[in-house]
């Protein structure tokens, strides 16, 4: 190694053009700066996912009695991903000219202010006033969630390029235990002291860490390339496996403004106990997403399996989680408590697999390696995920309000059916095309092994 790549290895700034020969010495141990990298991801999982939940337990019925609808109520949580999707991409576009770090630690401190400003809506007027300042708010908050992840899984993949799915599955470990302990605080803090509480100090807590990162980060420098999202959006293989986050997505945010109400009114739940119910899917999303890394970067021809049987298990459980009424089976508590925990390890089967295909695929289409691709590529995965996330409560609300819980679960479970069927018909296109391809390259290097003269003269 040259002195060059010596001198980028000391400092943790690599140049794009390095990139390969680095990843390479990197790759062999844990070094300090990636510790770092590690915790200061995990403080953003851990905080944005726990910021993020504390919503579900009581913001619905909080703001049914400020005069918004159901449907109201699904948009107000779709606003957040919608203008999250506009945001991931202008972030990931002008990663390297923003900066990764700053970018990272800008977003939080965006997140955190805005999460107390969130606290305090509960004094506006009720109707028209206060449902437009949740738009806003939540708009503001979601250009800062936007920066922070965007760069944080970018830095994620320059530092770990070798184990990506690996470091992603087990930093959603902290994406899990934002998920699970966002909506039990979230319904305790209310419960115990109003509606202000939670927001302010949870807000607190992601302005804490953003002095925190500031101080372990590392920078990275890099140099700007001429891909662009639509070179990228038009290969075949990466618009499916968009699709596929986009199904998940979905699926997974039509229980934001729905499920809380449905157990309320279903089970008879206490709110203080209705955070108890999201700890089926947390907890098995986060327990299983370190495992189902591993065996992505170990085995990548698994890959193809998770996504497929991922989104065929996704659709089963949405089709039971009511259950449909189709199907004429009584609503338990146990039945839906069961249908989230293998909600959430079929979301793990399918999720964790998707950004690493992603980067694979880019590489063999001929993108160059580097900070500015992964940008690209960070920015692209947030996105389609956002989009997913409004589209999901979005059309959740209005289902839910028009035909119930029941069938909006069953009718939402359709989308990881056709990301699921048509991931799987490409794939198996791909293995046609293969096979099809190998007899003829074989019978080209029998040719060049065939003497020029033969033994006879």
């Amino acid at each position: 190694m040259g002195s060059r790549e010596a001198a980028a290895v000391e400092t943790g700034q690599f140049p794009d053009n390095d990139r390969p020969e680095v990843a390479n010495e990197e790759s062999r141990g844990l070094t300090k700066e990636k510790i770092f990298i590690m915790a200061a991801t995990a403080s953003i999982n851990f905080s944005s996912m726990i910021c993020y939940s504390i919503l579900g337990p009581f913001f619905p019925r909080e703001a049914e009695k400020k005069g918004a609808s159901s449907t109201v109520v699904g948009l107000i949580f779709g606003c957040f991903s919608i203008c999250n999707f506009f945001s991931s991409l202008i972030m990931g576009k002008y990663l390297v000219q923003i900066g990764a770090k700053f970018m990272l630690v800008s977003g939080m401190f965006v997140s955190g202010c805005v999460t107390i400003l969130f606290g305090i809506l509960d004094r506006a007027p009720d109707g028209p006033i206060f449902i437009g300042l949740c738009f806003l708010v939540r708009a503001v908050d979601a250009v800062g969630f936007a920066a922070a992840m965007t760069a944080s899984f970018s830095i994620l993949a320059k530092a770990f390029p070798n184990n990506i799915a690996t470091v992603l599955g087990s930093l959603e470990i902290f994406t899990g235990l934002g998920l699970v302990l966002g909506p039990p605080v979230g319904g305790f803090l209310y419960q115990s002291f109003g509606y202000e509480i939670p927001f302010v100090v949870l807000g607190c807590v992601v302005l804490i860490m953003v002095p925190l990162n500031i101080c372990i980060l590392p920078k990275y420098d890099s140099t700007p390339t001429k891909e662009s999202f639509w070179k990228l959006i038009t290969i075949p293989k990466i618009l499916l496996l968009c699709f596929t986050m986009f199904s998940l997505s979905a699926s997974l945010g039509f229980l934001d403004p729905t499920m809380s109400l449905f157990v309320l009114e279903k089970f008879q739940l206490p709110v203080g106990y209705v955070g108890l119910v999201f700890l089926g899917l947390a907890l098995s999303y986060s327990l299983s997403s370190p495992l189902l890394g591993f065996l992505s970067d170990k085995m990548p021809p698994l890959r193809k399996y998770l996504l497929v049987v991922g989104g065929l298990m996704t659709t089963l459980c949405y089709f039971l989680l009511g259950p449909a009424p189709v199907l004429h089976i009584e609503s338990k508590l146990w039945l839906f408590v069961l249908m989230l925990v293998i909600i959430g390890f079929s979301l793990s089967m399918s999720g964790i697999p998707a950004f690493p295909e992603i980067l694979s695929c880019a590489y063999e289409n001929g993108f160059e390696e580097g900070l500015s691709l992964l940008g690209l590529v960070s920015g692209l995965f947030s996105a389609i995920w956002s989009l997913g996330s409004f589209v999901g409560p979005t059309l959740g609300g209005f289902l839910n309000d028009k035909l119930g819980f029941e069938w909006a679960a069953a009718i939402q479970g359709g989308w990881p059916l056709l990301s699921g069927l048509a991931i799987g018909m490409y794939y198996i296109y791909e293995a046609s095309c293969k096979r099809r391809s190998s007899p003829q390259d074989g019978l080209g290097t029998e040719q060049e092994r065939a003497p020029l003269i033969s033994n006879e003269t």
